[in-house]
């Protein structure tokens, strides 16, 4: 009998996200290696490898949580929610260090970033909080709760310091507050209390956030140092043209002018762009649109509030990603150091992701019928 109702979710996936979903996928391993490559003969990392055996972990972990009855995530919520923020503990008390920030526990001898799976559960614990019968959107203590659940591990990966990845925390508990029905004067109350206190914010950034910051207004601010990346994606991007230079192809690539450390990770859309130009470009966006656009069908068609709220806030998640990754590739925003769902090099990343997609899934085999 479970292997019938398996199969028969199986059926019902919604298998035109999930093949954006794989695209996507394979499109990053074939542009991390790009990004590692230096030409023929020359050694280069491994990453590409690396990413396809965490590609393989999340498509477990997706379906695994595909074919999982989602409401039994709000039965575990805030158990779900007490283990990451004792894992972001952890990270502050034993956590390993890289390039002067420590955001992550070594296990099993590997690397895994507590943070980009806390984001799932604090999804989980507000769309179960926010879904509740006797949770009433339109009063103050609704916000007082949703406030004082996602201020804890917004400020635990704050200091790591992860300002890209705490930052996001924001727009996923404005939308799961607007999606629950909190009135929009109250929202626009906050966003102007967000204002009025943002200045404060400078007092507590570290000195190379002030000055990613600097150097958005002013990239030549620090030309060799902070500003370096900055301009050499905005180069590799606007050198990409219409079809762009080939694969293997693009010279700020493969010349080392985007360096290797950050080229298959938060630059690997400016790698896309330089080597497939326009027409590249706008199929990942084109992905990236089938992917968001079968998670809000998901919670369109959800047959309650918690699977609502849990696909919003996964295309909450994914949204925010992709549009402050290629924000800053581009200049528009400054460097924040958020990956690209599904094509940046990272395990945590990419499985959290995978968790996410699965959940979406989820809601959506366990639809309305029609």
């Amino acid at each position: 009998m479970d292997r019938v109702l398996a199969i028969g979710h199986v059926r019902r996936l919604d298998w035109w996200s999930v093949a954006a979903m794989m695209a996507l996928m394979a499109i990053g391993v074939l542009f991390i290696y790009s990004a590692c490559y230096r030409g023929e003969g020359l050694p280069m990392e491994s990453f590409h490898v690396k990413q396809v055996f965490w590609g393989a972990v999340g498509i477990l972990c997706f379906l695994r949580l595909a074919l999982f009855d989602y409401h039994r995530l709000g039965d575990a919520a805030w158990f779900i929610y007490a283990t990451a923020i004792a894992l972001l503990v952890l990270v502050l008390l034993i956590g390993v260090e890289h390039s002067g920030a420590t955001r992550w526990l070594n296990l099993f001898g590997k690397d895994v970033q507590p943070s980009e799976f806390a984001k799932i559960g604090i999804l989980i614990s507000l769309a179960w909080f926010l879904s509740r019968p006797g949770t009433n959107p339109a009063r103050p203590v609704t916000i007082v709760v949703t406030g004082a659940v996602s201020i804890v591990p917004f400020l635990l990966i704050f200091i790591q310091p992860d300002l890209g990845t705490a930052a996001v925390l924001v727009p996923l508990v404005f939308v799961l507050l607007y999606a629950s029905g909190v009135p929009l004067r109250t929202l626009g109350i906050l966003v102007l209390l967000g204002l009025v206190l943002l200045p404060l914010g400078s007092l507590v950034l570290q000195d190379y956030q002030v000055s990613r910051i600097k150097v958005f207004f002013d990239p030549s601010h620090e030309p060799f140092g902070a500003g370096w990346n900055k301009i050499q994606s905005t180069i590799a991007v606007g050198s990409g043209g219409l079809a762009g230079k080939g694969y293997l192809e693009g010279t700020q690539n493969v010349l080392g002018y985007l360096p290797s450390k950050v080229a298959p990770s938060d630059f690997i859309y400016s790698v896309i762009a330089e080597e497939t130009g326009f027409i590249g470009s706008t199929l990942v966006l084109s992905l990236y649109a089938a992917v968001l656009i079968g998670a809000i069908r998901a919670a369109l068609v959800s047959k309650d509030k918690f699977g609502r709220l849990l696909a919003v806030g996964v295309a909450t998640l994914i949204f925010s990603h992709v549009f402050v990754n290629i924000s800053m590739t581009i200049g528009l925003l400054p460097i924040a150091g958020l990956p690209l769902p599904l094509l940046s090099y990272g395990g945590s990343f990419m499985v959290s992701t995978m968790c996410g997609l699965g959940i979406v899934q989820s809601v959506y085999v366990r639809r309305l019928r029609r």
